[in-house]
């Protein structure tokens, strides 16, 4: 789609305000909106911002960082592929942006332009990618008290579950539907007043953006329903947590096969699929700062919480990093994915998509292989016999994982020094505000922010 065709479907569908959307390294979906009779000027020419905005962390509290001042400025250009009305907000249409120079070139601390980059290197391997979210959120009500209520405390999987969450899920996925998002399935999970809407793969820049519309839209039609829903990755201290958990798979650009299907191999991968997997398991530690990228990811990320705590794979273990997922009846090449659990949807997905499918092309590049499948709970075994296996525990703290990040040279080349080091020190401030208050402080926060 061209920009004049955004143009006159912007007047077709009555469109009075275009959204100008993108992901800070906080986390946080951000962005300004121009009116239509403006909408052909801002496309070509942009919309202003401060390259300060990309060092604020989820507390709008700025980080100095000499290239992210009150001096300079970028351009939010808009996709216009990524254009959508949105059905729960009347006259108000979006799009996902990239952030861009004064000399025309994509910002280097551009999210959106690093995962184009990443793409890129798989387009020059002949590889193509398909992926996903899936998602839990918590639905909740705040009290008279402003303390946030579930909006129930069903059990996991229960119909009393589902007679609770269907009537905003439908509102929810009618929404999705008609942003282009197809809906997959859903259940009442195991927190209180928590749920999972899973959807279709798609490919990678698109997942991403999808993913910025998802939170979006749920947490819009949730609000018509009088509630607050929450993709905290622990909203509730006692409660289960919210994985963003996220599915993949490779696809050779000229056969249109899944790179990933071997049906002579025991768990059907082939061996790029392994080697792509031993890249993941290599990186882990200082990936998860970008998958698992808020301090209250860290109370998710535990043994035994079926989020994965340790850097392990296996068929269809929930507690392994990195599940290989079991096919579809009678579409089994198709269906064939890989799923990392080490994710939730704090982070800016154009920055752990990027780094996830980066770290795999760098265990194909290197043909690294992941060893044995791990088919028990990592947190059974005993500590010698994890290390002989070469598991080794997941960051317990956003500061341990981005020490590991920092430890990792890989992610420092990845990212390139703007997006890194900005990362870094949004990150690194984030973990030092919230460790001088109480976890009520944290909990409180990280509900609202996501």
């Amino acid at each position: 789609m061209e920009i004049n065709d955004v143009v006159y479907r912007s007047k077709q569908e009555r469109v009075e305000l275009v959204q100008f959307l993108y992901v800070d390294n906080g986390g946080s979906t951000r962005g300004k909106v121009t009116h239509t009779d403006h909408l052909k000027g801002r496309m070509i020419g942009g919309i202003g911002l401060t390259p300060a905005m990309m060092a604020m962390n989820m507390l709008d509290q700025l980080q100095p960082i000499p290239e992210m001042s009150a001096v300079g400025e970028v351009r939010l250009i808009p996709d216009p592929e990524s254009y959508r009305v949105l059905p729960y907000s009347p006259k108000v249409a979006v799009m996902m942006c990239d952030q861009i120079n004064l000399n025309h070139q994509p910002w280097e601390a551009c999210p959106r332009s690093f995962l184009k980059s990443v793409i890129k290197q798989a387009e020059e391997m002949d590889i193509q990618i398909m992926a996903t979210y899936e998602n839990e959120f918590t639905l909740a009500r705040l009290n008279e008290e402003g303390k946030y209520i579930p909006i129930d405390n069903s059990l996991c999987f229960s119909s009393i579950g589902m007679a609770s969450g269907t009537p905003v899920i439908l509102d929810i996925m009618s929404a999705l539907k008609a942003q282009g998002i197809q809906p997959e399935q859903y259940y009442p999970e195991l927190g209180h007043g928590q749920h999972e809407l899973s959807i279709s793969p798609t490919d990678l820049l698109t997942a991403a953006d999808n993913q910025v519309r998802y939170r979006e839209t749920v947490r819009a039609i949730a609000k018509q329903h009088g509630m607050v829903a929450s993709f905290a990755p622990k909203p509730f201290a006692d409660q289960a947590g919210n994985g963003g958990h996220i599915h993949f798979s490779l696809w050779d650009k000229e056969t249109d096969k899944n790179l990933f299907w071997d049906p002579d191999d025991q768990n059907h991968l082939s061996e790029i699929g392994y080697q792509f997997a031993a890249g993941l398991l290599n990186h882990l530690p200082g990936l998860v700062a970008l998958t698992c990228a808020s301090v209250n990811s860290y109370r998710r990320l535990q043994p035994g919480s079926w989020s994965s705590a340790y850097t392990a794979f296996g068929k269809d273990n929930r507690e392994a990093a990195i599940r290989i997922a079991s096919t579809f009846w009678g579409n089994e090449e198709k269906s064939m994915n890989m799923e990392l659990k080490a994710s939730d949807s704090s982070a800016n997905p154009y920055l752990a998509l990027g780094a996830i499918i980066a770290a795999g092309l760098d265990g194909i590049r290197n043909k690294w292989m992941p060893g044995d499948c791990v088919e028990v709970d990592p947190a059974t075994l005993s500590v010698e016999e994890r290390a002989k296996r070469g598991i080794k525990r997941l960051p317990a703290s956003l500061l341990e994982a981005v020490n590991a990040m920092e430890a990792d040279p890989f992610f420092s080349n990845l990212l390139g020094d703007l997006l890194y080091s900005s990362f870094k020190k949004v990150k690194l401030s984030e973990h030092a505000a919230f460790a001088e208050k109480d976890v009520e402080f944290e909990l409180k926060h990280h509900f609202h922010k996501f």
